[in-house]
This record gives structure tokens, C-alpha cells and sequence, in this order.
């Protein structure tokens, strides 16, 4: 990461929905290009970032949204909610700006969010990985184990193939 860069990461809320589509539209094509197909890639982007779909995962859904910058610039945004597993949290979202992914900024997104959830009573992490994609080799790196293979239909006649993979957390970490 360039040391003379600010990386700031902050809570966002309903006037940042332009800002975390525009960032899934960037950052989704290149992160699933070569593992879903264009129409999948395009149906998911609009059923997940379209800005009803993200006002009820903030309103609705209790998801709380963060929103990484670097000098100014929004670089990458992560989603987070308790599940009804007590103590444990699910990483519905952490994505990074390929021009900046490896700089430290996903780890970052992480970090915040275990810290905001230990407070919280939080003993582990969840979250859904594209068993195809790369990412689980980060997750792996940072203490995430898999516990299981998922398949969720998510309509259109598609599906999300995902590893489901675990971290415990406390505040020793």
C-alpha cells in the first residue's frame, strides 16, 4: 500500500448505495468474470446492488455496510450481521478494487469488522465463499477454515456454489 495513502474505513449508510454499486460494478466483473457466466455475472449484480436490494439489506435485513477509502476514494465496502447462531457473525460482503487489491485493504475491511463485532459478544466469523474463487486462499491465510459446500439456488435457474468457511475470534486476537 502506498504509505503516504489514508486509508480510512468508515460505516456507511443509505446515501453511500450509489457509491457500493458503482464499486460492485467495477469490482464484480473482474472477481467472477472467469467463473460465472456474463449473464449470471449481470443477473446477481442487479439482484444483489440494485438500490432497493441494498436499501433492504441495510433496512430490512440488519446488515451493517463499511466503505474503505483511500484518500477519498471509496476502494472497497464489506457487509456484516449477527446470525441466529449466538456469537456468531456472518461476512455477508467484503470486496476490493482489483487496483487495489494486495495493499492491505481487504485485510483491513476484516479487521474492522471482527473489532465492531467483538464488542458485540462475537466468538466467530462467517461467511460464503464462490468455491471457485481465489479469495478462499485469503480467508485460508487469515484463520478461516471451511466447515461446509453450500449450493443455493438463487432463481433465474442459477446458483451460488459456495465453501461456507469459519473463524473463531476473541478479543485476544
Amino acid at each position: 500500500m502506498n504509505t503516504s495513502a489514508e486509508l480510512v474505513i468508515r460505516f456507511a449508510d443509505l446515501e453511500d448505495i450509489p457509491t457500493i454499486g458503482y464499486l460492485a460494478q467495477q469490482i464484480w466483473p473482474e472477481t467472477y468474470g472467469a467463473i460465472l457466466s456474463p449473464e449470471q455475472l449481470s443477473y446477481m449484480l442487479d439482484m444483489m446492488y440494485n438500490p432497493e436490494a441494498l436499501t433492504d439489506q441495510m433496512t430490512k435485513e440488519g446488515q451493517r455496510f463499511l466503505i474503505a477509502e483511500l484518500d477519498e476514494d471509496a476502494v472497497g465496502y464489506a457487509s456484516y450481521a449477527p446470525t441466529e447462531d449466538e456469537g456468531v457473525f456472518h461476512l455477508h460482503k467484503i470486496y476490493v478494487h482489483p487496483k487495489t487489491q494486495g495493499s492491505g485493504v481487504g485485510r483491513a475491511l476484516l479487521d474492522f469488522v471482527i473489532e465492531q463485532i467483538l464488542e458485540e459478544g462475537a466468538a466467530a466469523i462467517r461467511l460464503n465463499v464462490n468455491r471457485y474463487n481465489k479469495a478462499r486462499n485469503f480467508y485460508e491465510k487469515l484463520g478461516f477454515t471451511v466447515t461446509k459446500e453450500v449450493d443455493i439456488e438463487i432463481g433465474n435457474g442459477y446458483q451460488m456454489n459456495d465453501y461456507v468457511m469459519e473463524k473463531p475470534i476473541s478479543k485476544a486476537d
